[in-house]
This record gives structure tokens, sequence and C-alpha cells, in this order.
């Protein structure tokens, strides 16, 4: 167990048999445009980072990898077990079960009093208490009224545990939801009835609520709701349901996939446009549920006096229903920086017994604070106050505030790793008292400052046009740069990658895929400059790919992490849509051109025989030729305004598709019909995982990215381009500064060359630098505040082309069977840098080395259902490591070379595995 107890800025804490709040969430902002309160607040932008490193901590707090830093208010108790997906307290105060996921356990039990986790829940020997499976529900667990049972929410349904007079939890038990198909319950919040005797569970995967006998397990009844119920609140004899999905779909609806449903969406940006409150009437079981519109995205309920509370966190506001009449009598804004509408995230909400209420704006780290009344009476904003890392929940207890943070102090858990990883994740309690409200207004501006909110033009230029330079100052005034490349790639730390360049600050221990691997991405870094404070900011694909379409992972993905059932990658679901859109929607609306080249895709369908070792011979032969592929793959998304842009001959992510294959796909689009001003590429074969050796389909993935930079830099285009190359996340292997970090490059003749450039830079950076030169507008809260990459740019361009360099570790190392047109050759290693991996397998090691075979062979990472990330991280990045250098180096702070059951970590399910 690992728990690390921190004070910040200390309050007294007393805990009070009173109201506890069973599950309560924030609210934020005033009913029209906010105003800062107190008149002071200190503006700023991103640009404060200067050259800060993740895991820092400085006058202004401790550096996250989001473009934030952290500093709370209260005391802090970092939970180093993972991320909180959802917490309540017990009704006698004092203790809060809180599930958590990411780190090999599903549940943690924190003894307020002494303020430490006493017991562990999960899967694994760690574990203080065994069940099957670490996954858990976006809601609960819950407690019964009495408080000697508590309800966790799974996969297919719930676990209950009987709570021992101590706190600690004994005796699970599960109470199984049967499947309707292919829909698993996935269930959301359980709520018991006054008497303890019934559960009403929402049915997330099936969209409805049942009611179980808590003895039995039965259910009893069953009522059809809206798409997705999620949380929910009974308030006299009437249960409240929040449907984040919205309303069922109606003849004429434009409508988009979410989980098998097609539910209202919007077909441009792909996001729901409902959202509903049911109401089942419980004295008459027997009538249909009634509904409420209310904002999109509802989440959070939380009723008290005579009001229901609904935080709806895509519209960014909170609905206040009078529960008397069951009508939406109010809505509060939450929106506390003018300079943008969306993106805050409210999700939880309480009322203090003196008025105030309190919303917790997940995507801004804060707690928005209010003065409340009556449901009638519009609220008085009065500020914000600082929160760690996400807050997911809020409560009091007592005259305490108690505050749960999903991601606590980002993934910085201790470990006997050389270096950190994505999935060293944390979470965190916070509790306070709350500041009177002049000394909230004080923390306003401290909120602000943290988040970069300062006054950034993200406004349109107007009158006079400006002279034209890469990075404009004002959105919609000229630039130099035309046309926009943005390549993504999959999962490597700066380390494994750059760690062997002494210019850089790199760790040469790290480095797993150098120079003799990697030979384009070391040329482009002395050509055009090496980024080595840059940071991926999602864990994994699910969110890395969203940060870089939509500059956020949506709270809906966020707290989907305890299963990722429902969806993983959110290509094909509504509910993983913001509603502002996505980076190419925003092009467009700018009035740009677009081309897509597999980036956020779902679909992939190929022809018999398109196995690697054919289309890489098909790849040779076009190369020869000239010719058109000899097989027909269409790859597709299901959001129109994106699939209407898109190549379909490119292939998504399928580690058997050669990355050389899918250049000669684009670069034949390229040559026919020049570049859109925003184009977009997933190149996936560094993910690793299919046919050949790990080391061979990196050097694949460095030798295509090469081939593009290439033509583009011969073309008549280049004078005009810049090309952006990213990874969706980092989450494959160690870095000695903090997993997150991760290798960009930026190609154009207008960046700076030759250069190490050591500013904090994210990939919301890169991407308000990609919306500043084409004009388009910031699609929320995070990338308006951000500071586009200027820094990066220079207005004196060096036309020199770049000469792609031919690969020097053998792109068909370790096949079984070898392509019909022969082994690829390589060209020389360089002798002064690290050498390529060789394939081979010391004779000692055959064994171990055909156990990891048998493994891999498992993995759902080929052909065209494969999926990013389904491989358990820890042994994929274990295998990775062993095959890149020959089986003969432990992973970085192991002595062995483990099996794959041996991994240290082997109990954390992959993203796409629920158990």
């Amino acid at each position: 167990m690992h728990v690390t107890r921190q004070r910040v800025a200390k309050v007294p804490l007393r805990l009070l048999n009173g109201r506890t709040g069973r599950r309560t969430r924030l609210l934020a902002a005033a009913t029209a445009a906010l105003v800062v309160a107190g008149g002071g607040v200190a503006y700023a932008s991103t640009e404060m980072f200067g050259t800060d490193q993740v895991g820092q901590t400085t006058d202004k707090g401790l550096v996250v990898s989001g473009d934030q830093y952290i500093n709370p208010i209260g005391e802090r108790l970092v939970i180093d077990n993972g991320k909180i997906m959802s917490s309540s307290v017990s009704p006698d105060g004092t203790h809060l079960a809180a599930s958590i996921t990411d780190g090999g356990m599903a549940l943690a039990i924190v003894d307020l009093k002494n303020w430490k986790v006493q017991q562990l829940v999960g899967n694994n020997a760690a574990a203080d208490l065994r069940i099957s499976g670490n996954d858990v529900g976006q809601e609960g667990p819950t407690y019964s009224p009495d408080g000697s049972q508590l309800w966790l929410g799974r996969a297919d349904g719930y676990t209950k545990f009987t709570v021992n007079p101590d706190g600690s939890l004994a005796n699970p038990t599960n109470v199984t939801i049967a499947a309707q198909g292919s829909k698993r319950a996935l269930v959301g919040e359980p709520v018991f009835s006054a008497n303890g005797k019934t559960v009403y569970a929402a049915v997330n995967g099936q969209n409805r609520v049942v009611a179980i006998d808590t003895a039995t397990g039965a259910i009893q009844q069953s009522w059809a709701v809206g798409n997705a119920p999620r949380d929910m609140v009974v308030v006299g004899t009437r249960l409240y349901v929040s449907n984040e999905g919205g309303r069922p779909a109606k003849p004429g609806d434009t409508t988009i996939n979410s989980y098998g449903t097609q539910v209202p969406a919007d077909p441009n940006t792909g996001a729901t446009t409902t959202g509903t409150v049911s109401v089942i009437d419980l004295a008459n079981p027997a009538a249909a549920a009634a509904s409420i519109d209310v904002g999109l995205h509802p989440t959070a309920l939380y009723a008290k006096n005579g009001a229901l509370f609904v935080t709806n966190t895509a519209t960014n506001d909170v609905s206040v229903i009078d529960t008397s009449s069951d009508k939406v009598v109010q809505t509060i804004a939450t929106q506390p920086w003018p300079e943008a509408s969306v993106g805050y995230e409210p999700d939880a909400v309480t009322l203090t017994d003196d008025g105030h209420l309190l919303v917790t704006l997940g995507r801004a780290n804060a707690i928005a604070v209010y003065r409340y009344t009556t449901p009638q009476e519009p609220v008085s904003y009065v500020g914000l106050l600082p929160t760690d890392y996400f807050p997911a929940e809020i409560t009091t207890v007592g005259d305490e505030v108690l505050v749960s943070n999903t991601r606590g102090i980002d993934a910085r858990r201790p470990t006997g790793s050389a270096g950190h990883g994505t999935h060293d994740t944390t979470s965190s309690l916070q509790r306070f008292r709350l500041p009177n409200d002049k000394e909230i207004a004080k923390y306003t501006a401290k909120v602000f400052a943290q988040n970069g909110w300062g006054k950034n033009d993200v406004k349109r230029a107007e009158g006079n046009k400006q002279k034209a330079e890469p990075v404009p100052k004002r959105l919609g005034d000229p630039s130099t740069i035309k046309h926009v490349f943005l390549i993504v790639k999959e999962n490597r730390t700066y380390d494994q990658v750059f760690g062997d360049i002494p210019q850089g600050n790199g760790d040469p221990s790290l480095a797993q895929y150098g120079e003799n691997v990697t030979p384009n991405q070391h040329a482009l870094a002395r050509q055009f400059g090496l980024y080595d404070n840059t940071y991926d900011i999602g864990t994994n694909s699910a969110e890395g790919h969203n940060w870089l379409m939509q500059a956020d992972n949506p709270e809906y993905t966020e707290s989907s992490a305890g299963e990722y059932l429902r969806s993983y990658d959110t290509e094909d679901d509504a509910l993983g849509h913001q509603r502002t859109g996505f980076i190419w929607t925003g092009a467009q609306a700018a009035g740009k051109t677009v081309r897509n080249f597999g980036e956020f895709h779902q679909f992939l369908t190929k022809p018999a025989g398109a196995t690697w070792q054919n289309l890489y011979c098909d790849t040779k032969n076009m190369e020869a030729t000239g010719q058109n592929t000899a097989y027909t793959l269409n790859s597709s998304s299901p959001i129109p305004s994106l699939n209407d842009v898109s190549v379909h001959g490119f292939p998504k992510f399928d580690t058997s598709v050669p990355d050389i294959y899918r250049y000669e796909i684009w670069k034949r689009d390229f040559e026919a019909n020049g570049p859109a001003n925003l184009n977009m590429f997933w190149l996936s074969s560094d993910h690793t995982g299919g046919p050949p050796n790990g080391a061979a389909q990196v050097a694949d993935n460095d030798l295509a990215v090469g081939k593009i930079v290439d033509s583009i830099s011969h073309s008549a285009y280049w004078k005009d381009s810049a090309i952006f190359v990213v990874e969706d996340d980092s989450q494959a292997g160690l870095d000695h500064v903090d997993g997150h970090r991760a290798p960009i490059q930026i190609i154009s003749p207008w960046a700076k060359h030759g250069t190490v450039d050591s500013h904090y830079y994210t990939q919301i950076t890169m991407i308000r630098t990609i919306e500043q030169i084409l004009g388009i507008q910031p699609m929320n809260q995070k990338d308006s505040a951000a500071t586009p990459m200027a820094a990066a740019f220079t207005n004196k361009p060096d036309y020199t082309p770049f000469d792609a360099v031919p690969n020097r570790t053998s792109l068909t190392l370790g096949l079984s069977t070898l392509p019909a047109c022969g082994a690829d050759t390589p060209a020389p290693q360089n002798p002064a840098v690290a050498s390529a991996p060789s394939g081979k397998v010391p004779a000692d090691k055959k064994e171990v080395a055909g156990r990891w075979g048998a493994w891999k062979s498992q993995q759902r990472l080929t052909g065209p259902d494969a999926k990013a990330d389904n491989a358990n991280p820890a042994q994929m990045n274990h295998f990775s490591w062993y095959e890149a250098h020959d089986w003969n180096k432990p992973y970085p702070g192991e002595s062995k070379i483990y099996t794959p059951d041996q991994v240290p970590g082997a109990y954390i399910p992959s993203s796409e595995n629920d158990g």
C-alpha cells in the first residue's frame, strides 16, 4: 500500500455527526456572464511555465502535465493506488469509499479520522481483500442507510460488501445483472430505499433502471429511461435519474451510435444534442418514467431543501429543478473565465447548511462557490477555490468540505522503476473549512493563474491585416504557413527515442529506440530542433487522441476509465465528443480545407491476403513501379464531418499494416490532389505488437515519417508548410523526468533550426499553435488559455529540404514467415551510437522468449478489429524492452528478465479489458 500525506495550507479538522452527503458534486459560475470576484485577478497565460518541468514544485504550485499548476486549499492525502472514479462517505462520517482504477485495485477505504487509507480491495496479491476483477463503474460506491453494506458498481452488476464495525469491508458477494444481447449492464449509481431493503440501480449499458432486492439480488422491477443513465437520487417517493446521453431518439432525429444505441447527435460535431433527467414514481411503479429536459451530459444529482441540482458537464452549467413541480427554475452558468464558455466540466455539487453552493469544475481543478437561498432565487457568484488534479466528488462532513480528485498529483506514484510512466497514476482527497467570501475572492486569482486564464487574444482579427508571420499574434491575421501536417504516432516517451541525444535532457539508460532504430527522427531533430520539455497529457490512447482532436479529454472518457467497456476510443461513441467540435470542424468553420489519413477512424476492412508480408511487398512494388496498391483497404469514421474529408484507402490502427505502406497511399493522394490546409495522419506502427520485432516496427514508423517529410520538403508546397509530429500518448515506456514527457517535432522552413528548446510545451500548446496558424477558433478553455509556440518559429525561413535517411534496422526483423519478396536489407548502422537489435534470442533466454511469444499471440493488436492498448501496459512495456535489447537486459530498475505472469503490474488490466 502506498499512501503519501501532505499538508497544504493546513486547516484543523473536526468530524461531526451530521449530514454526510452520500455522494455530492460541485457547481460553478453565475446565471449570466461571470465577472471575476474581487476585481484584482492576476491575469496570466501558459507562457508562465517557462522551463518548469512536470513534477517540480514552484511558487505557483506543483507542475502537472495538463498546462496547469496545482496547489489546493486545505489538507491533502495522496492515494498512490490509481485514479479515483467516484467516492462516497459512510453515514456516520468516519470513512470514505473510493472506487479506483489504473493501479491494480478497485476500491480504497479511507479512515477519515486518522486521514489514511485503511483497506485496499482488488484482484491482486497486494490487496487487503481480494475480489475478481478491477472493473469499476462511473458512479458509486454507495453505503446502505445504516452503514452495514457497501455496493460497488461493476461491469455486470454490483459487488456488495459487509461493512465491519471498524469500517473495513468483508464478504464480497456479486449481484449480477444479465446482459441484453451485446449490452452488458455497466451499472451507474446504486441508491437504497429508506429501509435498506431495495437498491435502485442505474443500468447504464441497457438504458434502464432496476429495483433489486438487497437480500436475494433478484430484480423486482425495471423502468426504461433515457440514454446512459448515470446518477440517481430519491426525493420522497420519486427517483430522479440523470441520462448522460439524453432522451431516446425520435423519428427524423439525426443520430450517432453510443454502445449500440442510436442517440440524438449533431452530424458535424458528433456530439449529443439532448440531456434529460428521468423521474420514476416509486409509489406507482407500473407507470412509465417522466422526463425533464436539462443541459447536455447531465452527470451528478444532488437534492436538498426542495431543489434538485444537476451538473451538465457539456453545457457547463447546473440545472436547478424545483422538486415540488419538477420544473427547471434556474440554470447556473459554470464558466468563470470570460474568454471561453466550455471545457470547465462541472461534475459534482453540494449545498452547505449556511447556503453556499459548491460545484467542482473537473477540468479547471477548482471549486466554484455561490450564495444560494431558494430554487427560484438567482444565485450570486462568490469565487473559486483550488483543488488537486480533476476534482470529481464533493461533500461535507460536519463543518468540513471533502473533495475527491481523480488524478491527484498526476502520475507521480513512487515505484521501483528507474523512471516514471503514465500509469504511475495517483489520486487524492482534500479537506478544508470553507473560507469567508473575501478570502474566496483571493483564491479566485490563484485559480486563474494556475490555469493560465489570461487576456489571450482568441478573437478573430478585424480591420487592417497585419504582415504575415508564421504564428500570428492575433487569431485570423495572416500566416506565412498555409499547409499544416499533423502526424500522430503511438505511445513513446522522450527518453525512449531521444534519451541518447547528449544535447537534450535525456537519460541514455532509458533509450530504447535510439539513432540506429530511428535515424530519421534523430536527423530531423538535428536539422529542425530538439524539444526536450514537452508533454502528452493523456494516460493512454483513449485520452491521447481526444486531447489532440478536441484539445480535451471529455469528462465522459475521464470517468469511464474504470471499465472502458461502453467505449474506449470514442470515435464511435457520441458521448465522447464535446459540443464545440473537433480540430477539423474548427478548420472547416474557418474556411480551411481538411484531409484526413486514418486519424480518429473506427472501422477498417481488409481483403483476403492483405497480410503484413504481402503489404510490405506491395509497398516495394508501388515504390519501384509507381503503380497503385494491389489491395483495397477501406478505413472510415462514423462521424460524418470526418468521414467526408478522409482518404479511405489509408488504413487506421492495425499493427499488421506497415507504415511505409501508408506512406505510399498518402504519396499518391498528395501527388494527385496536393495538400489541404489541415492534413491529419495516424501512423501507428511504433505502437508495436504486430508481426515483426518491435524495433522493426518503430523503424518502419520512423522511415515513413522521414519519407513524408522528404516528399513535402521537395515539393512546391514546402515554402508555406509546417509539419507537427507528436505521440498520441507516452504510455509505452519510462522517462526520467515524467512519464508524460514525449518527443515532438516541428518541421518547417519557418521553424527555428538546430536549437534545443526547453520551454514547457504540451499537446495543447501544439494544437493552439495550429489553430493560430490556420485561424481556427479554440475549442474550449484549455486551448483558449494555451500560449502558441511562437518561440519555436522564426521570420527568417530556411528552405533547405530534408532528405530521408534509409532505415538501419531491418523492417522484417523477427518475422516468423518472411515476405515473398525477401527480407529487408537495412543500411549500415552508425557504429558511434548504440547498436540496433539483431532479433536473435540467446540460447538461455529461448524459453522465456517463447512464453512471451505465446503471450503476444493472444493480444488484439492486428487485423480489422485491432485495438490500441489492448495488451496489459506493464507487460507490453516489458516485452518491447526485452525485444529492443535482444533479451539481454532486464527492465530498468529490475534485476532479471520476467515471464509475462511475473511482471510487476501484470494484474493491471489493459484499457480494453475489464478484468
